[in-house]
Parts: C-alpha cells; structure tokens; sequence
C-alpha cells in the first residue's frame, strides 16, 4: 500500500496489537477517533499528519524515532526491531516464505477490500486466518525439525 518495509512492518505489528486489544477488550477511557467516510477515503485513501496516519479507515498514531518514523500504541513504538523479535523470529528461517505468500495473498484483492477494516477482516483475514496459522505452524515445525 506504499508504505517502505520497514514502516509497513511498523504499520503490520501496531495492527496486530490493536486487534489483540481489541479481542480482548480496550481499557476504559480509550477514545476511538471517527471513521473516515467512504467518499474521504476514495479521494485520499492516504492520510497523514504530524501524529496520526489513516490508510484507509484504519488509523495509529505515530512518532518520529531517530530520524525514522514509526506506529505507537498504547505509548509504545513498534520498531522494525520489535517487528523481528515479537514476528520475524517466531517464523525462524520459514519467515522469507510466510511473508511472500501474504504479499501474493494482498496482490489478489482489490484497493477498497485492502482499504476497508470491515472487508479486510470479512474478505482477506477471517476466511484464511485459521487455515495459514496450522500452516505457517507446520511449516515452521518442519524447518526446525530439518535443522535438527
């Protein structure tokens, strides 16, 4: 969705937290900012300020780290050190193939499904999700078992 690697690792790990709170229950206090309208999102599905970006109707906060620009939540950064160790290195040597699947996986749906929570989770995420989890599972088992 343009964003350079290491921000989208950035933007991919704040989202996983925001989904993992969001399962469990936000804390009180927390307040959501409104939605973009569909009509905001088709003129600029990009939009940035100092401290919040929108990609699409999904938005994080975010803040400027030694010259590098990267996603908060909850006051904590998601660095592309914090992507390897909290994702990258739960895959191990199976991430390279994991991740090229999502990428092939992203190139099949449109820019409004990617562009959408809602259609994102009804159309990319919720159908797949547990079918890639036992496999991504079975073939990090494998690898590790092989380098044994």
């Amino acid at each position: 969705m343009g964003l350079p690697l290491d921000l989208a690792f950035s933007w991919g790990l704040n989202r996983a937290i925001f989904y993992a709170a969001a399962k469990k229950g936000f804390r009180k206090g927390v307040k959501p900012i409104a939605p973009r309208t569909r009509e905001v999102i088709r003129r600029k599905p990009v939009e940035e300020t100092p401290e919040v970006y929108h990609l699409g109707d999904e938005m994080a906060y975010k803040k400027e780290v030694s010259g590098a620009t990267y996603f908060t939540i909850g006051g904590e950064t998601q660095t592309l050190e914090d992507f390897r160790r909290q994702i990258e290195d739960r895959f191990g040597s199976a991430f390279e193939k994991t991740w090229e699947e999502a990428v092939r996986l992203m190139k099949e749906f449109d820019e409004e499904t990617l562009l959408s929570q809602r259609l994102f989770y009804e159309r990319v995420y919720n159908p797949r999700r547990d079918e890639l989890a036992k496999k991504w599972a079975l073939m990090v088992r494998e690898i590790r078992f092989i380098q044994l």
